[in-house]
């Protein structure tokens, strides 16, 4: 599975199927009770977020989706009940929400009333306008103000087929798209394995835990951090250290503060199957493993570009690992939490990884603290209301090998990708599979902006090559002094 701008996913020419709750199930989705229990922090914020969009009149474009080819005829009844199955199984996928006079009300569709039906979309050529087709569908149909909160469908032609599946982000996250289609496709392989008239949808009891129970553990956890903790404390001490500014991007993209420009995907080839191995073997003689080897990597690119004596990062957690009920949970399971260690004093990248280390180590304990907590401790301390509304510059890294659906020919021909809105930063989302290590980011659509962030991430790739190819990176005190005055970002 890779992580690819939308408008690169090119399957081959079909007849587009889609799939949309009945007309009963809508009504019946549509008369579902209020929920009582709490939904994530984040969730809620991405909602509100979404419904001000709305309200301005701009496009959705906050979802995330993954498509697949598979080499088989599409039986659409077997796909129906398949995805019918797949969706009662999750609470977070039966989720739609509505403004309420307290907030955001949240509605969970009974699993019985869950049921689709396909239909024919006509004949889809490869190409922009089968690009400019999904970007219909998604902007249309994955809000999560109405149910469901996302698309689904297939392109179809005579002895394979393509399929795709993208939900409103409140709904999912990034480990939920790299297991949804993997779980569907199983659930459709067994139902093809099953003779037409015996075929039968029912009703999916939920398996282990999921997301609305992950929400109360959360709401649980707020408490009791916002009451004080050493993981909170830990949070104001870093912030404090850097004037309770939210993590930006090293160098300076030429944004005025509060300003935004449009996305422009940004992917570049960092190393191979056999280099990332290198890599790796470096890391661990170092003492840190293939993250605190990335961590070195940035820190040390903040260094020798923009004269970052400490560097100061966000980084996004997985927190599925909260319980092991929640492995194959779909919905947003995630956590932010800053990454803080001293650059300055370390000549290599060998010397700074146990450093790294450290701060990744630290990081994890930070991520304990449910955002809300976390920001309501750094209010406080100092932070004001407009870095509160500030997005911080955050690193996310997945490694695709250690997916369930790993090795199978749909999974490695899987791909993931997000909606492309406005931006002012150049988070970066760096991913290895089965092939290679990669850079990808959503950046800001302007002259200025691109040739910084280029700047920024083909230095990255060099360091993180250095350490591959020739065992080290020495990390450059000359080229500070030559650099540091091109730049305005983050100290």
């Amino acid at each position: 599975m890779q992580m690819i701008p939308l408008d690169t996913w090119q399957p081959h020419a079909g007849t587009a199927v889609r799939w949309q709750p009945t007309t009963e199930s809508a009504s019946r989705a549509d008369a579902s009770p209020a929920y009582d229990g709490p939904i994530t922090f984040l969730t809620e914020n991405h909602v509100k977020g979404a419904i001000a969009a709305a309200n301005a009149g701009r496009p959705h474009r906050a979802f995330i989706g993954t498509a697949t080819d598979v080499d088989a005829d599409l039986d659409t009844d077997a796909m129906t009940i398949a995805l019918t199955t797949f969706v009662r199984r999750h609470r977070a996928l039966r989720m739609w929400f509505g403004e309420g006079d307290g907030g955001i009300d949240t509605y969970v569709v009974d699993s019985a009333a869950v049921e689709f039906e396909a239909s024919d979309d006509g004949h889809l050529a490869t190409g922009p306008s089968t690009t400019a087709y999904l970007l219909r569908r998604f902007e249309t149909e994955t809000p999560s103000t109405s149910f469901p909160g996302f698309a689904f469908g297939a392109i179809a032609r005579a002895g394979s087929f393509s399929i795709y599946f993208a939900c409103d982000h409140g709904l999912t996250d990034g480990v939920s798209q790299a297991l949804a289609l993997d779980e569907l496709l199983g659930i459709y392989a067994g139902v093809c394995e099953t003779p037409v008239a015996e075929r039968r949808i029912t009703p999916e009891a939920v398996r282990g835990g999921d997301y609305l129970d992950y929400a109360q553990l959360e709401a649980a956890a707020t408490n009791v951090h916002a009451a004080g903790s050493s993981q909170t404390t830990a949070w104001v001490d870093i912030f404090s250290r850097h004037g309770y500014r939210m993590p930006r991007c090293a160098l300076d993209l030429g944004l005025a503060p509060g300003e935004t420009a449009p996305v422009r995907p940004y992917r570049l080839h960092v190393l191979d199957r056999r280099e990332v191995q290198a890599f790796t073997e470096v890391c661990r003689d170092a003492g840190g493993k293939l993250i605190d080897g990335i961590y070195a990597s940035v820190a040390a690119t903040d260094h020798e570009l923009a004269g970052v004596e400490r560097y100061f990062g966000m980084t996004v957690l997985n927190t599925r690992a909260v319980s092991p009920e929640f492995a194959t949970a779909q919905g947003w399971f995630c956590a932010f939490a800053p990454v803080e260690f001293p650059v300055a004093e370390a000549s290599s990248i060998r010397d700074l990884i146990p450093a790294a280390r450290i701060g990744r180590t630290r990081a994890r304990e930070c991520g304990a603290v449910p955002t809300a907590a976390a920001l309501s401790a750094l209010a406080a301390g100092g932070l004001t209301a407009s870095e509160v509304m500030t997005a911080p510059n955050l690193l996310s890294y997945i490694d695709f090998r250690w997916f369930p659906g790993n090795g199978s020919p749909t999974y490695e021909r899987a791909v993931m990708f997000t909606g492309e809105g406005r931006t002012a930063n150049a988070s970066m989302w760096i991913n290895c599979d089965n092939d290679e290590l990669y850079i990808g980011s959503q950046t800001p659509d302007t002259p200025s902006a691109q040739a910084q962030v280029h700047r920024y991430f083909t230095h990255l790739r060099d360091v993180i090559r250095s350490v591959a190819l020739e065992g080290d990176h020495l990390i450059d005190g000359d080229r500070i002094a030559t650099t540091a005055a091109m730049t305005s970002g983050s100290r």
